[in-house]
This record gives C-alpha cells, structure tokens and sequence, in this order.
C-alpha cells in the first residue's frame, strides 16, 4: 500500500454563461484505472478500467461538446437530488404542509430533484487522497425553498477511485429542518465501451426478488413478487435479450433489494459483458435500484455523444442505487424523511473486475 501512488489533475473544462468556471478532475490510481468527474453537477464524465486483454475502456456515456453537460438532458453522470426519481405531480406533504417542485418538460411528475437540481449546480470539489485511493469531495448548500424543497441541506458526495478499480460514492447531508432526501449517481455503463452499441448481450443479476409496479411511470403502491413476471426476474443471473424482448418499453424499474447483513461485502446486482470481460459489482446501503435500458436515448432532446453520433436506445444500462421512487406519497416505502440533527449517509460501490 505505501508504494501506491494515486493521481489527480485539475484542468478548466468550460465556462458557464454566467462566466462561471467548471473544473475536470481525473482521478487515476495507478492500477489502470481513471475517473473524471466535473464539478458542475457532480458529474462524472468518463470511467476508464480495463478489460481481460489490458486494454483499457471507458464504461460511462458522455457527450461529445462540453457545453453539452449544462443541459444534460439524459442526466448523464449527474448527482442526483435532492430526491431522486418521482415524486407524483411534483406534490408531497411533509409535517401537514404541502411541497410543490417545478416538473421538467414532458413531465407530470417531479423528477431528479426538479428542473434545476443537483445535476445542474456548481459544487465546491476538494481533491484528496485517503487510505482507498485518490479522492475527489464535492460540497453543496441548498438553500431553504430551492426547487421547492423545505430546509437548508448541506450535502456532500465523496467520489474514490480505489487502488482494486472499484469507484466509491459516500454521500452525507444535514438539514436545519425537516426536509426529503433520496441521492443517487445516474451514469449509464457499457462494458464494451461507451460507443460500443447496445447492452443486451450483457449478462444482469439482481438481487431482489420483488419490485414496485408503475402505472404511468408512477409506483402503484404495490410490492410484487418478481416470479410473478419472469421477465422482471433477475435472481438468476440472464442475458438481458433473453428477456427484453417482454418488455415493450425496455426496464425502468425499482427493485426492492433483498436484505443483506453486510452491504460492504454482499453485492446487490451485478453486470458482466462477456466479449470485453468486464464485470461490475454494485454493492450499497439503499433499499432499492433503479434498472433502467436508457430507452429514450434516441429521443432528440439527447445530444451526440462522445463519438459525434447519436447514442441509440439500450446503449447502457443504468443501476441507480437509491430509495423507492414517489416515496414521500407512499408512507409504507422506506422514509426519505430528514429532521434537523440527523445524518443522511449511504454508499455505492462499482466494482469492476476481469474474467479470462
């Protein structure tokens, strides 16, 4: 360990039209692995690890201009929050008052924490290195009534790329009142490489045997057996063509995961794609993820990415490790409630290995 010698540059990336600068920070650890995450969102920008020949690939969609990232309508990369997911209407009632955030364009609903939520900030980014491997801590204050919420949130998300190739995301938050909180990483992954083309000859396991059904992309309320939909049924490890095909619309689901007596150690869901070897271990605190085959990638609002076209729909997956979506309107879903004097903490792990 004490000959283990992380990297971090910095680099100016862009310049907001407010004249505002947004910093690029490569983490690299050495061992074949580098991350660049920008301070604007949160985001991160590519993830480089290798295959089973060396070669190294970078696993997380992007886009191709730098300016693109502003928008960033596919949220690629983006820290989400300060509530992930849905919120049905952009409503909920919180201590017996009623909440509304603003709901994006073709939206009904409230969704990743409003039209200008954390995806769409300039956070405070302080490179580090600690006992796991270069570090990278953002830092953010929301403000009491931003995007609607109640409360002053003071959050931060700590991105390490360890000396193993595993890409850590701590998060912590603290309010001075009552408020909701549900934060998440909404990178895209393909283990072929970003331009690749599409996912599902990769192999998905997911450990939770149910879901929560949607109608009109909202949760029902419901907490089904996932053996009552075989297509929904990930506990055994399956190529995702052999079920998609099912699924009209591809996935874009909660999975309620199953309880896990050491989430450090016991991984909720795993991706492996065979032709580059690759495999991705995701292991988290959150009761839920969201398996989502980026079926509107093709939709025009998505710029090109990094190779200058057009992602098409199930180019990636994404595995959004978070509470249940609409979870302030739904009492019997895990609480996304935070009160002054408590701590929001949880973490994500990616950990990427190789198969001969």
């Amino acid at each position: 360990m004490a000959n283990r010698q992380g990297k971090i540059k910095q680099e100016l990336f862009l310049k907001t039209p407010e004249g505002r600068s947004v910093t690029l920070f490569t983490l690299e650890n050495g061992e074949g692995g580098s991350v660049s995450i920008i301070d604007y969102g949160a985001t991160v920008v590519s993830l480089n690890v290798p295959d089973r020949t060396g070669k190294t690939r970078d696993v997380v969609l992007g886009f191709k201009k730098r300016e693109d990232y502003l928008q960033n309508p596919a949220y690629f990369g983006s820290t989400i929050g300060r509530c992930a997911n849905r919120i049905a209407k952009g409503r909920f009632v919180l201590d017996g008052k009623t909440y509304n955030i603003p709901t994006p364009p073709k939206e009904d609903n409230g969704l990743h924490g409003g039209r200008n939520g954390f995806h769409k900030v300039l956070w405070k980014a302080t490179p580090m290195e600690n006992s796991l491997g270069p570090a990278l801590q953002l830092q953010y204050v929301s403000k009491d009534g931003e995007e609607g919420f109640p409360g002053q949130l003071t959050v931060s998300v700590l991105y390490t790329l360890t000396w193993d190739n595993f890409l850590r995301i701590d998060y912590t938050a603290e309010t001075d009142r009552a408020t909701i909180v549900n934060l998440t990483n909404h990178s895209y992954f393909n283990l072929n490489g970003e331009s690749s083309g599409l996912i599902v000859n990769h192999e998905l396991w997911v450990g939770a045997g149910f879901y929560t059904p949607i109608e009109k992309r909202l949760p029902t309320g419901e907490v089904l057996s996932v053996k009552r939909t075989p297509a929904l049924d990930f506990t055994a490890p399956a190529v995702i063509s052999s079920k998609i095909n099912d699924m009209p619309n591809g996935y874009d689901l909660n999975y309620v995961l199953n309880r896990r007596t050491n989430p450090e150690r016991e991984a909720a869901a795993w991706v492996y794609s065979a032709e580059s070897g690759i495999m991705m271990e995701v292991f988290t605190s959150e009761p839920g993820i969201q398996v989502y085959t980026s079926e509107v990638l093709d939709d025009g609002d998505v710029p090109v990415g990094k190779n200058g076209k057009k992602y098409p729909k199930r180019a990636a997956i994404c595995l959004e490790t978070q509470h249940f979506p609409d979870s302030p309107n739904q009492p019997h879903f895990p609480s996304t409630e935070l009160k002054p004097g408590e701590k929001y903490q949880s973490f994500t792990v990616y950990r990427f290995s190789v198969t001969s």
